[in-house]
């Protein structure tokens, strides 16, 4: 899985020099939303949050497709992982690129609201972890962050990904008894334990933790 497109145009913003003082007006700006005032720590935690919530985009896509290859689901992990490269490869976007380190924010929700969605269909029908994280808080702080209207367009790309992919009817093959059976023998990597999520008790500041 090559994700060195994604991981340039990621750290090319990273690296911008505004980077950091747009996120502060932007959460500074979301905080006001949720009726907080953002103190100078809070938007420290909030910028930490957002790079690393963007930089988990390519270590998710090679995590996503080492656990398709692992349980079968390689030609619907593909077509889903191309959909997550277009968000990526269109400028002209949701929110445009061309704006800085806050044009990523769609791509990065987009992307890891679709692997997510793809985990939790496993997880319903097999009763297995595909993934080792599970961002779910995550992309419901990064979906707040995001806004409205933008944050429901969003939602429908991702409903039309997993449409357009065909996965939740691949997984619901995948949780034939005879599948469970093969599941029960050879567990992937991570169905043997809790997930790990990415932390977001940080975030109450700015009036986005759970």
């Amino acid at each position: 899985m090559k994700t060195s497109a994604i991981e340039a145009i990621i750290t090319a913003q990273k690296t911008d020099a505004h980077a950091e003082s747009e996120l502060y007006e932007l959460l500074s700006a979301v905080a006001e939303r949720s009726g907080k005032e953002a103190a100078t720590t809070d938007l420290e935690r909030g910028a930490r949050f957002v790079f690393g919530y963007i930089e988990q985009v390519p270590y998710m896509m090679k995590v996503a497709w080492t656990a398709a290859v692992n349980v079968g689901l390689e030609a619907e992990m593909e077509r889903v992982l191309a959909m997550v490269m277009s968000y990526w490869e269109q400028n002209d976007d949701i929110i445009p690129d061309d704006i800085g380190i806050i044009g990523l924010l769609d791509d990065a929700y987009c992307s890891l609201s679709s692997l997510q969605a793809v985990s939790d269909h496993f997880q319903l029908q097999s009763g297995k972890y595909l993934f080792p994280d599970d961002l779910s808080s995550a992309n419901r702080a990064m979906r707040k962050i995001i806004g409205e209207p933008y944050a429901t367009e969003l939602d429908r790309l991702v409903i039309g990904t997993m449409q357009a992919s065909e996965l939740i009817e691949a997984v619901k093959k995948l949780s034939s008894q005879e599948k469970q059976l093969d599941f029960a023998r050879q567990s992937t990597i991570w169905s043997h334990g809790p997930v790990g999520q990415m932390n977001t008790h940080d975030l109450a500041g700015l009036g986005l933790a759970d």
